[in-house]
């Protein structure tokens, strides 16, 4: 015979039981990979004289290059670096031409998926230790172009290793929740901005990715962007990443530029850390890319 406890127990496991699919398929739902569209490179024609700009101004190298990599071994693109972060353990992949352990066998379309929303060829989200955060600011023909670039350099053969992050961290389809709640479409620094300060809001904030450790993070490990470039701790643990609002960073227009190209501040003292690698690459580009990234740091909001 059914008891009452019976009658009321069957409802309540039905209840939980649709209540448990109604959130599955609305996380699997918020949580989905969002690429391109398919005509974003529609049109489109990569050049490799004009991507090697880009490549040096988005830091390619600096974090896929193999560790210690020293000359023109900063090309070859093999990856293996460790980058320690609160989160765990990222090993940075290989994104050589090797088309079996890099890229080489990728499309324009699954590089720009890869690099401007953080979407693999699998649809499988990439970490934000891939800075697609302010990559999605690029203007596809740069992406176009900087693919061009890297489609030149040598090939590696170098093995993937993967990444040391724990549970529940090590689920990627919760990355896309982390999409939703950091990912945006404009510029932080925001309105129209003089020349060349402009210029240098696109390379700083699109390119160069200035933000990824100049400016702190909140619950989440998004950036606070109300704290835009106010300094942070180092993703080692070790120090601060100073602040370069005009709050804390007196130096002129000039002695940004400077530091930017020759690496040496204002009292004569010579940069250090990873900021030595970004020195390198500016000393890569055209003069105008310091200036340019000087102007706006002068003109970002002083933040404490």
């Amino acid at each position: 015979m059914e008891t009452p406890m019976a009658r009321l127990a069957i409802p309540i496991i039905i209840g939980v039981t649709v209540a448990g699919v109604a959130g599955a398929a609305a996380f699997i739902q918020l949580t989905r990979p969002d690429p391109l569209p398919e005509d974003t490179f529609a049109g489109i024609t990569g050049d490799p004289a004009k991507g090697e700009r880009v490549f040096w101004a988005s830091g390619c190298a600096s974090c896929h290059m193999a560790p210690g990599a020293q000359g023109d071994a900063k090309l070859v693109l093999s990856g293996g670096q460790r980058l320690e972060s609160p989160l765990g353990t990222f090993v940075v992949p290989n994104i050589s031409t090797d088309a079996s352990h890099g890229i080489g066998g990728w499309s324009l379309q699954q590089f720009g998926n890869a690099v401007m929303r953080g979407v693999s060829p699998e649809n499988d989200h990439y970490y934000p230790a891939l800075p697609y955060p302010a990559y999605r600011l690029m203007a596809p023909q740069d992406v176009a172009d900087l693919k061009a670039y890297m489609d030149t350099l040598p090939p590696s053969d170098r093995a993937d290793e993967d990444h040391e992050i724990p549970f529940p961290f090590s689920i990627r389809r919760g990355i896309g929740l982390w999409k939703l709640v950091n990912l945006r479409d404009d510029w932080t620094v925001a309105g129209t901005l003089p020349e060349p300060a402009a210029r240098g809001r696109y390379i700083a904030e699109a390119q160069a990715h200035c933000a990824e450790c100049h400016t702190p993070r909140d619950i989440t490990f998004g950036l606070q962007r109300g704290r835009w470039l106010a300094g942070a701790p180092n993703p080692s643990g070790e120090g601060r990443v100073p602040n370069i609002t005009p709050a804390a960073l007196d130096w002129t227009e000039a002695e940004i530029a400077n530091y930017l190209r020759t690496g040496f501040t204002p009292d004569y003292d010579v940069v250090g850390g990873t900021m030595a690698h970004v020195v390198d690459e500016f000393a890569r580009l055209p003069e105008s890319y310091a200036t340019d990234v000087a102007a706006y740091l002068k003109a970002v909001p002083p933040a404490q």
